[in-house]
């Protein structure tokens, strides 16, 4: 049987969970410490990580967005520098490294992204020539549609940092809302600084958005055992159908693509799947949004058919023309 540690360790050594440094990246790994603890009877240690997403200071878009935040914590995962990972599911490419397993995303937070404005104001609210601060050109392409459909006019504003500093932007008067998700003000506990909880209708979250990845070596079988009592299987079954759509549009993360797939419950069952997506020009001049709905998927094979399938009738509609990044 493969030891769980990749260091042979016995199982009173600490497990070393690698993990961003950001407050958020930290509150989030330190939430998964605690449950990995709970089921393994081992004490978790956190091993902060620097990645080049966080030292750069160009927009994802001109960095390439995709895997910027997770390659340093693979790395150390398969140099054997730290036993298991955390990542926000957002961020995570879609395709799955050789020696690596994706061994638990736990149940998700709230996808929604929500505003953080002056005065209290929400979205509707926001006076005309507003400035709105974003980093990502998926909020960006749905926050300029809808407000040239309702007649709002607002400017969006690429902006980059951490919580603090993208919330600063408001509170010093140099932007009058930016827009965040939701799930890290509620694990951060700061959700009372929310203004306004913007509804999917409005704008589609990112794939995987809310939800954590707990990756591990996948030598470490035991481990990947332990951490699977983590997974939510309702959470992989809906991220597994978004992110099979984001794979299937051959789009990166930083590129302007939404997707949610939410559970429909009819009465106490849960009967049906519905997934959204949408693919638009950062100006909100064009948009492709499209649903499908269909009998909750048994597998992670039926999820992924699900997004493809949707996918390829958003390309049928012109998807490809309006991203701007394609994934490598």
């Amino acid at each position: 049987m493969t030891d769980s540690s990749p260091q042979g360790g016995t199982d009173n050594t600490p497990l070393r969970l690698g993990t961003r440094r950001s407050t958020l990246a930290m509150a989030q790994s330190g939430l998964v410490a605690q449950a990995v603890s709970e089921v393994t009877g081992r004490d978790v240690e956190l091993v902060e990580i620097t990645t080049y997403g966080d030292v750069s200071r160009e927009d994802l878009a001109q960095i390439g967005g995709t895997g910027v935040f997770v390659a340093a914590l693979r790395e150390a995962l398969l140099r054997g520098e730290v036993d298991f990972a955390v990542h926000s599911l957002k961020d995570l490419p879609t395709a799955q490294p050789e020696g690596l397993v994706l061994a638990a995303v736990p149940l998700r937070e709230d996808p929604r992204d929500v505003l953080v404005a002056r005065d209290g104001l929400t979205f509707e609210e926001l006076p005309a020539g507003a400035r709105v601060g974003t980093g990502s050109p998926r909020r960006m392409a749905q926050l300029n549609a809808y407000a040239r459909a309702h007649g709002l006019s607002i400017e969006t504003v690429p902006i980059r940092g951490n919580v603090d500093t993208r919330i600063g932007f408001v509170r010093d008067g140099k932007l009058d809302a930016v827009v965040l998700a939701a799930a890290g003000l509620s694990r951060l506990g700061r959700t009372d600084e929310v203004t306004d909880f913007l509804s999917p209708d409005t704008v589609l979250p990112a794939p995987g958005q809310g939800a954590l990845a707990i990756e591990c070596a996948a030598t470490s079988t035991d481990l990947a055992a332990a951490l699977a009592e983590l997974d939510d299987p309702y959470t992989r079954v809906a991220v597994t159908a978004e992110r099979s759509l984001l794979a299937a549009l051959e789009a990166g993360c930083s590129a302007p693509v939404g997707a949610l797939a939410d559970l429909l419950v009819d009465g106490q069952a849960v009967n049906e799947l519905r997934l959204r997506g949408v693919v638009g020009s950062t100006d909100g001049s064009s948009l492709v949004q499209l649903s499908t709905t269909g009998p909750v998927p048994t597998s992670q094979d039926d999820a992924a058919a699900l997004g493809r399938e949707l996918a390829s009738e958003m390309l049928a509609k012109g998807a490809a023309g309006l991203m701007g990044e394609r994934a490598l």
